[in-house]
């Protein structure tokens, strides 16, 4: 964030729900790469994690909070990749649940407050889920995706995200 002065940077409250989401996961999957984009010669088994920019909500609440939906994706490669993806999948539920139920303020992104499950995990054979005409690549020989869908609301983190002294810790 260079350029943006540290007055302007000590207004944000809310940091991307995706640097949440992904230092929950890192922290829950060790060994698993979790990432929010995917790199041109990928490795795997990987996490996917996405806002999904068709929901979100802000309600003025003076709490804090945030609502999002997030689109997770777990890929895995064979042998036995399908199965792998399908046991990735119910692990990242597993922990946004256990992140949900016993929050951890130190990630310095917020906690967690709230975990619905909108879509359940499902094999998709492309890199993308598509809506309308447009369609994604499939995915590479031996590679399996499965997506899932949560909404999660989340409390703001105690310090300012971007704030001069959360930003030199």
């Amino acid at each position: 964030m260079a350029g943006i002065p540290d007055h302007i940077k000590a207004l944000a409250e809310l940091s991307p729900v995706e640097d949440l989401l992904l230092s929950v996961l890192r922290k829950g999957l060790p060994g698993v790469r979790v990432k929010s984009l995917i790199d041109q010669h990928e490795q795997f088994p990987l996490v996917l994690v996405r806002r999904d920019p068709s929901f979100g909500a802000w309600s003025g609440d003076t709490r804090f909070t945030d609502a999002a939906r997030v689109v997770v994706n777990a890929f895995a490669a064979d042998p036995d990749g399908d199965q792998d993806a399908a046991i990735l999948a119910e692990a990242v539920r597993v922990v946004l649940r256990n992140a949900w139920l016993k929050p951890d303020a130190a990630t310095g992104h917020g906690h967690i407050t709230r975990v619905e499950l909108n879509s359940a995990p499902r094999r998709a054979s492309d890199w993308a889920t598509a809506n309308g005409p447009v369609q994604f690549a499939d995915l590479p020989t031996g590679i399996w995706r499965y997506e899932a869908i949560y909404d999660i609301r989340i409390r703001k983190p105690r310090t300012p995200p971007f704030s001069p002294h959360t930003l030199s810790q």
